[in-house]
């Protein structure tokens, strides 16, 4: 039997898999390459196309026996959703129906998907729980919380039973250097930090340092890539062994600054690191933290990567290493 990750040739999806292969599973993986990279597969069986593409879904659980599905196939720039909603609905929505009517056509009943905090909008506290409101305030957030949605009366009407995982801020990469962060456009902090630290820009950008925070900047939930894989993988374990549809929150519990994020990145790199305040961007919660205790019980997932250090430091031995992505 077989596991199928879509967009299992990104960021997230390309670690999933090297976990998957590493505990002796195999992998199929869709994905149209648009930002996935061929050269983040480890292994597994690839199939280019588009989610979209019926006669591929089914040729896909045709040919394998497909015993659970994980679900990164998405578009996920928050500033692109807002110029352009309907590419996202298009994509992230159409995408996941077409994967379900296949699913049910081929008799697969378990999906983990792949999330977002976004879901949540603005938080009423901090942390933020599972039962907290869901109110996206981008098209990012909304369409992944339709796709939520969509999964959850898939479930009703048609037994198909799903986790989905919410969370912020996908970090690091993986232990054996062959994989890491490659996006293009890049937005996340983290490699746009080492992007300074590598003379590829000439600052990083401290959108604010006003905030009611203890250093007057921006505080997020960093979880490292290798962590999130393994919750996927707990949480598809936990469909197999017959458990019931759930929501999960993934988070590090404490959260760290834009400029705690820095000062590490000077310390990992030995690179001086410009910094410029700039204005608050519109928006911007000071604080943005997860709370995953439910995930801790419930998945036995534990991050293994509690620090901020070694996120980094694995981030740095990629980006140094592959200065310019992949194939570049």
């Amino acid at each position: 039997m077989a596991v199928l990750v879509t967009g299992g040739a990104g960021y997230i999806g390309s670690h999933t898999v090297a976990a998957l292969l590493d505990k002796g599973e195999e992998v199929v993986v869709v994905d149209n390459l648009y930002q996935g990279h061929k050269e983040a597969l480890l292994g597994g069986k690839l199939y280019k196309g588009d989610l979209r593409d019926e006669a591929l879904l089914d040729r896909i659980f045709s040919e394998n026996e497909i015993d659970g599905v994980i679900h990164f196939a998405a578009n996920s720039l928050v500033g692109e959703s807002m110029t352009n909603p309907g590419k996202y609905y298009h994509n992230n929505v159409y995408g996941t129906l077409v994967l379900l009517e296949a699913m049910k056509k081929a008799g697969v009943s378990r999906i983990v998907f792949s999330s977002t905090a976004a879901t949540y909008g603005e938080p009423e506290k901090v942390p933020i729980d599972e039962y907290d409101r869901t109110k996206p305030t981008n098209a990012y957030g909304e369409t992944k919380l339709a796709m939520e949605k969509m999964i959850s009366w898939f479930d009703v009407a048609h037994g198909i039973k799903n986790v989905s995982l919410r969370y912020f801020n996908a970090a690091g990469a993986h232990e054996s250097g062959k994989i890491g962060e490659d996006h293009t456009p890049e937005s996340h902090l983290i490699p746009l930090v080492l992007q300074v630290a590598l003379g590829q820009r000439e600052f990083i950008s401290v959108f604010g340092d006003d905030y009611p925070t203890e250093d007057g900047t921006c505080i997020r939930d960093y979880i490292h890539v290798s962590d999130l894989a393994d919750a996927h993988i707990r949480a598809l374990n936990r469909l197999r062994e017959g458990g019931e549809s759930a929501v999960y929150n993934l988070g590090n519990g404490t959260g760290f600054s834009v400029k705690q994020v820095i000062d590490v990145s000077r310390e990992v790199t030995g690179r001086e690191i410009p910094a410029k305040i700039v204005p608050r961007r519109s928006g911007d919660p000071a604080v943005l933290i997860a709370s995953s205790e439910r995930a801790r019980t419930e998945l036995g997932w534990t991050p293994k990567f509690a620090d901020l250090r070694p996120i980094v430091e694995s981030a740095w031995a990629w980006h140094s290493a592959h200065p310019d992505g992949y194939g570049k």
